[in-house]
């Protein structure tokens, strides 16, 4: 017998697909008083939600570590502020919520969208944590607990974290998050941090449904972001060789955006997605680099890395 979460963890019927960009995904959606918060929006998959949000009219703030770079490039977009955000830091994550619960009481879209890939070495987070689980998940668990109350006051809002395909790569090692029982390995590493953000959308959509929060994964596709900053020219070209397409920025957001905003998903949640539509469920030890492995979905793993995060940054969702 399936359980609930198998059975919305199907493909729908999508009008849109791996093509699809963005702009065509909101296209017809106006968003006048509505508020979004993107971390990592200042550039490449997260400027492109940011813009799009923007130019529907929502109000759009744009959480990021380089005040500069955000500077130059939000400047020429319409409703967008910026607030200095760093993810590896709870001061940052704490210092980033109040202000905006200072300016905003609602919340309708958050975009748990910045990350790390392929850090070269051992590195932890303020809180002592692997660098990549750190910032991909726990930063974005404390921020998504910090913005709650104003998730709730929206009534119907969504929750879209940025996950990966890479989440194949390692399931969540609950007693050994900091692999100091392994060797440390970057990739997997990442990939423990992935299958964080889609076990963390499974326990997120079943505590918000209640006030009508909805919480999805997405993974955006191959895109040539500055995400692979880490890597070295031959790295680079190992890891891309296989991949037949990459997707441009417009094409990596378009999933996002069309989990904030498909009436196609407004009684379902807790789903990973890729190409504008809900993934196929692929079994762990298949290779294939599309769906989602079942040990992402797990609900009792999902229970388990709640609780872990909360004792970790201290957070508990009211």
């Amino acid at each position: 017998m399936q359980t609930l979460q198998e059975t919305m963890q199907q493909p729908i019927n999508s009008p849109f697909n791996a093509e699809s960009t963005a702009t065509e995904v909101a296209s017809g959606h106006h968003l006048n008083g509505k508020t979004a918060v993107v971390t990592g929006g200042n550039s490449g998959i997260g400027l492109e939600i940011a813009r799009v949000f923007a130019e529907a009219g929502a109000q759009v703030i744009v959480g990021a570590r380089d005040a500069g770079k955000a500077a130059a490039v939000l400047q020429q977009l319409p409703n967008v502020s910026f607030i200095p955000l760093d993810l590896s830091d709870p001061d940052s994550v704490d210092n980033f919520a109040a202000q905006l619960l200072a300016e905003h009481n609602k919340l309708d879209y958050l975009f748990n969208n910045a990350g790390l890939f392929n850090v070269p070495s051992f590195q932890t987070d303020k809180r002592g944590y692997e660098l990549q689980f750190g910032v991909n998940h726990l930063g974005h668990f404390q921020l998504t607990g910090r913005l709650w109350p104003a998730l709730k006051q929206a009534g119907r809002a969504r929750v879209i974290n940025t996950a990966s395909i890479g989440h194949r790569h390692m399931a969540l090692q609950p007693d050994d998050i900091n692999f100091e029982k392994q060797p440390f390995d970057t990739r997997k590493a990442y990939g423990q941090s992935k299958t964080a953000n889609v076990l963390f959308t499974v326990e997120l959509d079943r505590i918000g449904q209640q006030y009508g929060i909805r919480a999805y994964a997405v993974h955006p596709g191959a895109v040539q972001t500055d995400v692979f900053r880490y890597m070295s020219p031959d790295e680079y070209r190992t890891w891309a060789q296989p991949i037949k397409t990459f997707k441009t920025p417009q094409q990596g957001a378009a999933t996002l955006v069309w989990c904030g905003l498909s009436s196609q998903l407004a009684d379902i949640g807790g789903v990973y997605c890729e190409n504008c539509n809900i993934s196929e469920r692929v079994p762990a030890d298949v290779t294939v680099p599309y769906g989602v492995r079942p040990y992402a979905l797990d609900p009792v793993q999902a229970t388990v890395l709640w609780q872990l995060s909360q004792r970790v940054t201290g957070v508990r969702f009211s």
